[in-house]
């Protein structure tokens, strides 16, 4: 059973949650602040997070960026008040998966949450492989990234993901709505948006010049191509990277 952990200072809000979460075949907890959200993950990690960006004196955002590099569990924001693209954005940028204004459905709320919950990991990639492109390596057991020049580099889960699904397809174009589908993203309202923020972030993190990307390069109208050849190597287990 899957354990999801609501984080709202809105006593009524997180009981509700809470409770519905449970009817739908869920396990749920809750936590007011980020203290709580500690306490709670030191002993019971959570398969997915649910975060309100307004927590009294908290941001929300912090937690977002605190947990998403720390873990693989998706987090979804929920705001009824922060509702600018601006916000939605940088939510995104820093890692979460979904962005669900308030008021919202219950119903589309678990819709989403089972969503972002939904791992679609490519088929044709082993999970011990080793991959080189340019000058980088990415260890897909570990999920760990790095290269020469800038030494281990962190990525998110839908980070991760996506860039998993450029080295399943070197040199071919994905179009948004694949990617959307390999990162787990789910978001109707900023569906173009979040892929080009994932992009930008990879960019970032990949690009010597992210303004003047050679790696992940754009076909205007067509999606996003991986423009180098792909090295994979099967390792088997306890073989270190």
């Amino acid at each position: 059973m899957k354990h999801i952990l609501v984080v709202d200072d809105d006593s009524r809000l997180r009981s509700m949650l809470v409770d519905y979460l449970t009817q739908h075949a869920f396990r749920a907890s809750a936590a007011k602040d980020s203290h709580q959200l500690g306490q709670i993950l030191a002993n019971d990690p959570a398969d997915l997070i649910i975060v309100d960006l307004n927590l009294g004196r908290e941001d929300g955002l912090e937690i977002v960026r605190s947990h998403s590099t720390k873990s693989d569990a998706p987090i979804i924001i929920i705001s009824g008040d922060r509702l600018d693209e601006a916000d939605k954005v940088v939510g995104l940028e820093l890692g979460a998966s979904d962005y669900i204004t308030k008021p919202f459905g219950l119903r589309e709320f678990v819709a989403r949450i089972r969503a972002a919950l939904r791992v679609k990991s490519p088929a044709v990639l082993p999970d011990r492989s080793i991959y080189r492109f340019g000058d980088w390596m990415l260890n897909a057991k570990r999920r760990q990234l790095a290269s020469r020049a800038a030494g281990e580099v962190k990525l998110t889960a839908a980070e991760f993901n996506l860039l998993m699904a450029f080295l399943g397809a070197p040199k071919q174009v994905l179009s948004r709505e694949q990617l959307l589908a390999a990162s787990r993203v789910h978001n109707e309202e900023i569906f173009d948006r979040s892929i080009d923020v994932l992009i930008l972030r990879l960019r970032r993190k990949l690009e010597p010049d992210p303004s003047n990307p050679k790696l992940i390069v754009t076909e205007r109208g067509a999606g996003y191509v991986l423009d180098a050849d792909v090295a994979v190597e099967h390792r088997p287990v306890g073989r270190k990277m």
